[in-house]
């Protein structure tokens, strides 16, 4: 992601929240809902997979062999030859994703809440493992316009929150409050949008990358602001129960994560090899 790409994040985000919102207007939600069912289904079961697999591997008995296979699909001949499909996998992967259709199933019958955090957290996994940002300076200015994208389609409209409440689909981290007296089978839900995990993550990511590159002992930059984003999603769920209202995750996951490094960069006297 360069700075370009940054800079227009927010206005691209806004118009596909805001385009999800017109849908749920005009069209009949079931109709929409069962739509976006089936595309994340397919999704959701390649991206479980892709998580499992490194779990699977290392479960696996030694007596289950893994017999390779590599799925490969051209198109035309010499230099105008092209992939369509070039795939490799092995039975361990096939075993991951008859696991991930297994979940697949028991999320499209019962729409339950664990089925559908387990589709949420591989997709938020997935897109922190893809995305990627060149530097410091690109992932503040993403983190600085989703900051007030978010504050303003919280606070400035009920277009998020209509479109969260709406949206069947694992999108977002749902949890019961009252789990305490209801059990697993909990409906009063809390919800975490995917966002709110990804951009922080890619972000947090870059700074692993920076340690990483420092050739430290230490991974100073990446664990302080993973502390700090723990403490900025408890400080968004304290003032939710307090006010009894939604609120933008990012208001108070932003200046948490962006500001922490800066400071022990500050502290450490590295800003400028930070931002370079």
């Amino acid at each position: 992601m360069t700075k370009k790409d940054a800079m227009f994040f927010p206005i691209i985000a806004s118009a596909a929240l805001f385009g999800l919102y017109m849908f749920f207007k005009i069209f009949s939600k079931d109709h929409i809902n069962l739509l976006l069912t089936g595309y994340f289904f397919c999704l959701g079961v390649i991206a479980l997979a892709h998580l499992l697999s490194p779990i699977v591997n290392s479960l696996m008995p030694t007596a289950v062999p893994k017999i390779p296979f590599h799925m490969h699909f051209t198109k035309g001949e010499g230099k105008q030859k092209e992939d369509i499909i070039n795939y490799k996998f092995s039975t361990h992967d096939i075993v991951c994703l008859g696991i991930s259709s297994g979940i697949g199933v028991w999320y499209l019958y019962k729409k339950h809440w664990i089925a559908n955090n387990m589709f949420g957290l591989a997709f938020a996994v997935n897109g922190v493992e893809l995305l990627h940002l060149n530097n410091i300076v690109t992932g503040c200015i993403l983190l600085s316009g989703l900051f007030f994208y978010d504050i303003f389609w919280v606070f400035g409209t009920n277009v998020m929150v209509t479109v969260a409440k709406s949206f069947e689909a694992p999108i977002k981290l749902v949890f019961p409050q009252d789990l305490p007296t209801n059990g697993l089978s909990g409906t009063n839900f809390a919800m975490l949008g995917l966002g709110d995990i990804v951009i922080p993550g890619i972000f947090i990511a870059l700074l692993l990358r920076f340690d990483h590159s420092s050739k430290r002992k230490s991974r100073i930059y990446f664990y302080s602001t993973l502390v700090a984003y723990f403490l900025g999603l408890l400080a968004t769920i304290f003032v939710m129960h307090v006010f009894k209202h939604a609120q933008p995750a990012l208001l108070y996951l932003v200046p948490a994560c962006m500001g922490t490094p800066l400071l022990v960069a500050l502290v450490r006297g590295e800003l400028k090899s930070l931002f370079a």
